[in-house]
């Protein structure tokens, strides 16, 4: 049992630390932190455990024996990888989920770090996005399956810190971007779908730069380092069955990330809208005052971190 642990500060001294996921973009940006700072941090290439095998899984964390989990894995992608992968995106997320959670539980794991979505909001809530207003409606059609999946993981979190005083929490982010992000035209998420459309159209001399759906909805973006030190603060100094948020605080119209995006490339073409492409909930601005009254606020405006993600993706041109 987890009896007397479920208190702050928690001392992330001398704990080994599992970041499972951590070649994806948030928890390489973890793991870079984590070492910067003389942690122990462990970690599992996808092929060498697939988080999918509960037995492998719960072999795995017994060997290695975790004080620390940050369940930053998941099957991720923009609207169209949802549309065209609904079975895995369920299936892939929720087995993730329970199999971590639940052998972080049976392997006596002192604190557990699981990230949601704002996916998991429902697609009508008003905003700014309050923890509370989860499970009060529809998710939104494009990505559901992911969402509902996201939503089983914060159930577990809440159900095993209810019956067995897990010290499990869950944090919900808003949209990322940076460092490690995924590239690919037809699959990726909005920023990094941009950034390289923009480097395509400056490097063919294109005189036009087409944008999914109609740019008016809103969105909030954060600079993936600045959730890699929101996640440890909270490990240090949140101990909760609610779910917290973790935002910019600030949301943009899909038009003005696109224009920011071709500042930060140097594009000056014109943006054209392809309205047969959907555009998703029309605004998404989550409520992030709780962290923020705890010492937590973002340090990376959007200008500068679309610079950083700019010349990182140059470097992988290369």
């Amino acid at each position: 049992m987890n009896k007397g642990r479920l208190e702050t500060p928690y001392s992330l001294k001398r704990k080994k630390i599992w970041v499972a996921g951590h070649s994806g973009m948030v928890g390489s940006s973890l793991t870079r932190l984590l070492e910067a700072r003389g942690y122990k941090v462990l970690k599992a290439l996808r092929a060498e455990l697939d988080l999918r095998d509960q037995a492998a899984v719960q072999g795995w964390m017994a060997k290695h024996k975790p004080d620390v989990v940050i369940l930053a894995a998941a099957k991720v992608g923009g609207i169209q990888a949802n549309i065209d992968a609904p079975a895995e995106f369920l299936y892939d997320n929720l087995m993730i989920a329970a199999n971590v959670i639940h052998c972080a539980h049976l392997c006596n794991v002192e604190k557990l770090l699981y990230l949601g979505s704002s996916c998991m909001y429902p697609k009508d809530a008003p905003n700014p996005l309050t923890p509370d207003m989860l499970m009060s409606g529809a998710f939104e059609t494009t990505n559901a399956p992911y969402a509902l999946a996201k939503m089983a993981g914060l159930e577990l979190c809440r159900t095993y810190r209810a019956q067995y005083e897990r010290d499990f929490i869950t944090a919900i982010p808003c949209n990322l971007y940076g460092v490690g992000d995924h590239y690919d035209l037809q699959r990726s998420h909005v920023i990094p779908a941009l950034i390289m459309k923009a480097h395509q159209a400056k490097l063919n001399n294109a005189e036009t730069l087409e944008i999914w759906g109609s740019g008016a909805p809103r969105r909030e973006f954060l600079y993936v380092d600045d959730l890699a030190e929101a996640l440890l603060f909270l490990l240090e100094n949140y101990s909760a069955a609610a779910p917290i948020n973790i935002g910019a605080g600030q949301d943009h119209t899909i038009k003005e990330i696109a224009q920011k995006v071709c500042e930060a490339t140097s594009f000056q073409g014109e943006l054209v809208y392809d309205l047969s492409k959907p555009d998703g909930v029309f605004k998404k601005l989550m409520d992030s005052s709780e962290i923020n009254k705890m010492g937590w606020k973002p340090s990376i405006s959007l200008e500068n971190g679309l610079m950083h993600t700019y010349r990182n993706f140059l470097r992988r041109c290369k």
